[in-house]
C-alpha cells in the first residue's frame, strides 16, 4: 500500500503551486486506480493547517475548501485513512537511540504509522524520511514532471 505525505496533498490541492499539475495527477492516479493507498491522520491535520494558514497562502484555502478536498480524496474506494497503532509504543526506544527529536518527531510518527499499517511506500518530496529504513520513499513529482 502507498501512503501520501502532506506536501503531495498540499501541492495537489493548491492550484497556485508550481507542483500542482504533477501532484494532482499523482493523487488522481491513485484515487482513480485499483491500488490501495492511504492518508495518515497526522497528514490530514497538517494539510488542513497549511492550506488554511494565511501566512502561508494568500489567500488561504477556506476551511470548507479544505474539508471538501479531503472528503473527495476519502471517497476513493481504495483510500484508507490510517491512525496510530498500539505497537508504535514499542518503537519509542528506537527513536530515542536514533536521537529523533524536535521537528523530526512528526516525520517519525508518519514513518511509524506506515510501518504499523503495512505501508510499503511513502510518497513525499521530503528527503528526511530516508532516515527511516523501514519505509521506502518516492517522490512522484520527479517522474511526473
Amino acid at each position: 500500500m502507498i501512503a501520501l505525505d502532506t506536501n503531495i496533498l498540499v501541492y495537489a490541492h493548491r492550484r497556485d503551486s508550481v507542483f500542482h499539475a504533477a501532484a494532482a495527477e499523482a493523487v488522481r492516479s491513485l484515487a482513480e486506480g485499483i491500488v490501495p493507498w492511504a492518508i495518515p491522520w497526522p497528514v490530514v491535520f497538517e494539510f488542513w493547517n497549511i492550506v488554511t494558514h494565511p501566512r502561508i497562502y494568500n489567500p488561504p484555502s477556506t476551511p470548507t475548501q479544505a474539508r471538501r478536498q479531503l472528503e473527495a480524496w476519502f471517497q476513493s474506494p481504495v483510500c484508507h485513512v490510517i491512525g496510530d497503532q498500539p505497537e508504535m509504543l514499542a518503537a519509542l526506544p528506537d527513536l530515542a537511540q536514533a536521537e529523533i527529536r524536535d521537528g523530526q518527531i512528526h516525520d517519525a510518527r508518519i514513518a511509524l504509522l506506515c510501518r504499523a499499517n503495512g505501508i510499503t511506500e511513502l510518497w513525499s518530496v521530503d528527503r528526511d524520511f530516508s532516515r527511516f529504513p523501514w519505509v521506502q520513499t518516492r517522490n512522484p513529482l520527479i517522474t511526473a514532471q
